[in-house]
């Protein structure tokens, strides 16, 4: 068999709700080569059966357990065969001239590029954004998808630079991942693509639009919009992104960015907006107070580990510090717009 070009990596932990759109999207994309590799995270509903019957030129990984997001696209890519990546989550569905649309971009631009963000709709509302064009970022390393709960009315369909994409539907270059190194496992889940996208911009990689390329999503169809689990891991590995990334000068700014986000999430709780005011009505504020305090404890656990990091990846960066905070400037997303919005 010749290689295929494009390796589509799909991590599944007990989703099997979602399959049947997902793997029949891909499969009827007309772009002529391309490999699917399935990787299940232990799950116990039936996933890899439904796969091995229904689909069965799919590749398959078995974890025993759950790996996280993270490590299952790591495995995925450790046995892919093509020189382009596509990871995308088990809760979407593609259109269907997704795949042309992706590659022929891809295929097209300058040898800089190596990441590429398509349009992510809402699978629920279908002119509803996801992102588009990748991820926005806050100074305290937070990010948020761009447009995210806009109405699409073509805002976004202008083929441009923008920063990173986000994991949920992005296309690498393999060779930037064989430079940069894979997802960083110890996020588990979340931010991994915030991480992974820095590492390759610090090297001189750059991210490009794809609107044409269009994917329907279930936002957070497997972890749930507003769980404590997920509310954890952001907040952790947002603090991992600041120490491994961020230059020095704009690394110490990040407390004052981060209080002055809390005070927005304060308003946020008690005039019932934003994400955080929906975990307040599923449990209560000495709750969230507990998922914020577990996080910072964990995040500690790990500063020796992620200083490490942090020098590596100094040693390999070739982007002044003066253009980080470009980037800080250029595809920055408010404390406002980042916290009171759903």
């Amino acid at each position: 068999m010749p290689e295929p070009i494009v390796s589509i990596i799909i991590v599944n932990f007990n989703g099997i709700r979602f399959l049947k759109k997902c793997l029949e999207s891909v499969y009827k994309q007309s772009f002529p080569s391309f490999e699917v590799v399935f990787v299940d995270n232990g799950s116990t509903d039936g996933s890899i059966e439904f796969v091995r019957k229904n689909f069965p030129e799919t590749r398959l990984v078995e974890n025993g357990e759950n790996l996280g997001f993270a490590a299952g696209n790591n495995r995925g890519i450790g046995i892919s065969r093509g020189g382009f990546i596509l990871t995308l989550n088990n809760d979407t569905e593609l259109k269907d001239d997704f795949l042309i649309s992706l590659m022929n971009a891809a295929q097209h631009s300058g040898k800089d590029a190596a990441m590429w963000a398509p349009k992510i709709l809402s699978m629920e509302k279908k002119d509803g954004i996801d992102s588009v064009g990748g991820l926005l970022i806050y100074p305290d390393g937070s990010a948020r998808g761009r447009g995210r709960l806009e109405k699409d009315i073509g805002q976004y369909d202008k083929p441009a630079e923008v920063f990173i994409p986000s994991a949920c539907c992005a296309l690498y270059k393999k060779e930037m991942l064989d430079s940069v190194g894979l997802f960083d496992e110890d996020f588990f889940a979340y931010c991994e693509d915030t991480d992974l996208g820095l590492r390759a911009r610090l090297v001189g990689w750059k991210t490009l639009s794809v609107p044409d390329a269009v994917v329907y999503h279930y936002y957070s169809g497997t972890a749930g919009g507003f769980s404590p689990f997920k509310a954890f891991l952001v907040e952790r590995n947002r603090i991992w992104v600041t120490l491994k990334i961020l230059p020095t000068r704009y690394l110490l700014l990040t407390p004052f960015y981060t209080l002055w986000r809390y005070s927005v999430h304060a308003y946020g709780l008690f005039s019932g907006k934003g994400p955080g005011a929906r975990l307040k009505e599923k449990g209560s504020l000495m709750g969230l107070f507990f998922i914020l305090l577990k996080a910072y404890f964990s995040a500690i656990g790990k500063i020796p580990s992620m200083l490490l990091k942090r020098k590596e990846i100094r040693k390999s960066r070739r982007v002044p510090v003066k253009t980080v905070g470009e980037w800080l400037k250029r595809y920055s997303i408010s404390a406002k717009e980042l916290v009171l919005k759903d």
